[in-house]
């Protein structure tokens, strides 16, 4: 019995150390060893997950160019002189010889008024007058006959034949009749004033250009009555130079002081989006147009037409340049504006600056500045040179190969 027990407790010993098999004292030791490399890896994690992405940065190379600041406004073309051709008379238009866009000369006729009217009246005034000629020369023959009695009875006075009553009424007879001839001159001349102004109004049924250019509108049609009572209807506008236009500006007051005589402009209109046409300011009004409280001042400008593609009426985008400087060191306005995020807002206190990127990291480089556009900023003085690359913005995107920065401002992301 006592070596059956001694067999069996060797057999226990050795199953329990067989090969495979994991003795409690080690299970103890590797649980906590893969918790402590779980709370590694997790902590790790965690912080590649809070860790900042990398800064990318968007720059733009400081540049040689023109600055030049403008005022931004809208206006209407228009042409240079434009006549209005009205009707001094009232009547039905008979015929008309003009239209749009006509050429016409000084003096063509355009539109014919009915003038039978008028021409009825001239008679009139001419049969008038004719009856005050015949009167003046009956007063005439009047007047000789009461001097040649006046004559008379003074010789027959002197040698007693008549009274001197008789010699006073003679002498009244032709104080009298001298009057009535003078009368007559009078009222002649009256007749012929009458007899000029039916002529007149009868020349005013004929509607002619007053000067050389082109007909832009007409406002009247055939058989179309014309009241001109009380005031004067326009019939035709004629441009005189349509290859000269003018455009007028509305210029805001809080503007206007950046404007004067000789600024150069250029504008665009919607018929042609892709043309800038030029022209220079000629004049600057001092009248003030006010509509809903807000007060602008028409400016002038003088742009040439010669292929006629401007038209009359026509709405114009315009950009007044009130100087320029150039060539000058320049940078874009964002590149002032910029602030890195790591720079806090103590930076923000300074002077003017700018910021360079230096082996791609931000550095600040204070700059004294001078005119500015909107679009650049002249640089007068500060450390930045030509083809410096000044950041404009950050970003976490992706960075970008480099390029220099054209004219036009095309930020580069680095």
């Amino acid at each position: 019995m006592l070596s059956d027990a001694a067999g069996s407790s060797r057999q226990e010993v050795v199953s329990s150390t067989r090969p495979g098999t994991t003795s409690p004292k080690r299970g103890r030791v590797l649980v906590p060893l893969a918790a402590l490399v779980l709370l590694t890896l997790g902590a790790a994690y965690v912080r590649s997950r809070m860790a900042p992405a990398p800064v990318h940065y968007s720059t733009v190379a400081a540049s040689v160019g023109t600055v030049a600041p403008a005022v931004l406004s809208s206006g209407t073309v228009n042409p240079v002189t434009t006549i209005q051709v009205g009707s001094y008379v009232s009547g039905v238009i008979r015929t008309i010889s003009c239209d749009f866009n006509t050429r016409v000369t000084a003096g063509q006729l355009c539109a014919r008024i009915d003038a039978r009217p008028y021409q009825s009246v001239v008679e009139q005034a001419a049969a008038v007058l004719g009856t005050a000629q015949a009167q003046l020369d009956k007063d005439r023959a009047g007047l000789a006959n009461a001097q040649r009695i006046e004559s008379r009875n003074r010789t027959l006075a002197q040698r007693g034949f008549v009274s001197e009553e008789t010699v006073d009424a003679s002498a009244s007879a032709v104080a009298q009749a001298r009057a009535q001839v003078a009368l007559d001159q009078a009222d002649i001349v009256q007749r012929q004033a009458q007899l000029r102004a039916a002529r007149i109004n009868l020349g005013y049924t004929d509607i002619v250009s007053p000067v050389d250019g082109t007909v832009v509108s007409r406002n009247v049609t055939q058989g179309q009555t014309v009241a001109a009572s009380f005031q004067t209807p326009t019939l035709f506008l004629i441009a005189t130079d349509l290859t000269r236009m003018q455009v007028d500006a509305n210029v805001s007051e809080s503007d206007i002081g950046q404007v004067a005589v000789g600024n150069a402009a250029t504008f665009t209109v919607s018929a042609f989006p892709e043309r800038q046409f030029a022209g220079t300011v000629r004049q600057v009004r001092q009248a003030p147009q006010s509509v809903q409280n807000v007060v602008t001042y028409d400016v002038v400008v003088d742009v040439a037409n010669a292929d006629l593609a401007l038209k009359p009426g026509m709405t114009a985008s315009i950009r007044i340049v009130s100087r320029r400087v150039g060539p000058v060191l320049r940078v874009p306005d964002q590149a002032l504006r910029y602030r890195p995020a790591l720079a806090g807002d103590t930076d923000r206190t300074r002077g003017a600056q700018v910021w360079v990127l230096d082996a791609g990291r931000p550095r600040r480089v204070a700059v004294a500045t001078g005119l500015a556009d909107g679009t650049f900023a002249e640089i007068k003085g500060g450390g930045i040179r030509s083809g410096d690359a000044v950041i404009v913005a950050e970003n976490d995107g992706a960075p970008a190969r480099r390029t220099p920065a054209a004219p036009g401002l095309q930020p580069v992301r680095r």
